[in-house]
């Protein structure tokens, strides 16, 4: 499976995985990170059950605070 994660085209071996995978598999640990499929927040709780599939654009962005 192919989509676009921030901007850069990335492979998976399976049909679909989950949001919640996605970020496990690239290692994305930030606790504030905002993520979008196709242009569609995600909300955190639904993470685990949210699919991407081939060719979705991905975006994840992970918010810091500070002053």
């Amino acid at each position: 499976m192919k989509i676009t994660l921030n901007n850069r085209e990335e492979s998976f071996d399976n049909d679909t995985i989950t949001v919640a995978d996605l970020l496990k598999e690239k290692n994305f640990t930030f606790k504030m990170l905002v993520i979008k499929i196709n242009g569609k927040l995600i909300k955190k709780e639904f993470y685990s059950s949210t699919l991407i599939n081939e060719n979705d654009n991905v975006l994840v962005l992970h918010l810091i605070s500070g002053g």
